[in-house]
């Protein structure tokens, strides 16, 4: 049913690049944070300014992750390591919390402008699993899910969220380990092999893999099929519209 094993009955979504197309205002919201540090360590520290690449760092430094450890992790690829700070550092500290604090106003700023578009065949997916009596998460590592899918207009789509809000309080880590995807399994009082996880992000494919989910479905929006077939996706589509019966 509708591209799952027969055992499945829940589906578990990412936001970012799966369900809406936020995943280029992050991006976007990325490249001007980080070539903004970058260019400003480069001068201080009399090193080449070397710009973020929003194709190869973006996937594969920070994409699915959550805000702290994308930067730590890019920052890392680049010899770079910065005190962690608070999650309350304001925007001009020189913090992992700080500069991801940066790229956070920038991308709510694009979100109060309008920029949240959902993708329709994601839409049509999640009102036909709705229909067939499936199970319903969200799981990202975004911690402003709740005023993406508002804006979006498919909050009532879905059932639970857990996101970067719900694993700062609970301490889960992260994408690529699989515990948030868990969580949202637990929820709904599910074992993982009854879940599908559905990702576009190499590092939250990989997730799916670790928690052992019924299904690990990977969405290529950026040309990507073989690392997302790598990392952990046991199928692959350009959009979820294909899972439907045709």
């Amino acid at each position: 049913m509708l591209g799952l094993p027969s055992q499945v009955t829940a589906c578990l979504f990412d936001l970012d690049g799966v369900l809406t197309q936020t995943a280029l205002v992050h991006n976007a919201a990325w490249k001007q944070t980080f070539d903004s540090f970058l260019e400003s360590w480069a001068a201080r520290h009399g090193t080449p300014f070397v710009p973020f690449d929003s194709g190869f760092d973006y996937h594969q430094y920070v994409d699915g992750r959550q805000r702290a450890d994308g930067v730590r992790t890019f920052l890392a690829s680049r010899g770079i390591t910065l005190p962690e700070g608070t999650h309350d550092d304001g925007p001009d500290r020189e913090t992992v919390n700080g500069v991801g604090n940066r790229k956070n106003v920038l991308v709510l700023q694009k979100i109060k402008e309008g920029a949240v578009q959902v993708y329709p065949g994601s839409v049509e997916y999640l009102k036909a699993v709705k229909a067939a009596g499936l199970r319903r998460v969200v799981v990202s590592a975004s911690a402003n899910c709740r005023d993406v899918l508002t804006a979006a207009g498919i909050a009532d789509l879905l059932e639970a969220r857990v996101d970067g809000l719900v694993a700062r309080e609970l301490g889960l880590p992260g994408k690529p380990a699989p515990d948030t995807f868990l969580y949202g399994a637990k929820l709904l009082d599910l074992a993982p092999e009854n879940c599908a996880v559905f990702e576009d992000a190499l590092a939250g494919v990989a997730a799916g893999r670790a928690g052992g989910f019924g299904i690990v479905i990977g969405v290529d929006r950026v040309g990507q099929a073989e690392a997302l077939r790598e990392n952990g996706a046991d199928i692959v589509v350009t959009d979820l519209s294909e899972l439907l019966p045709q």
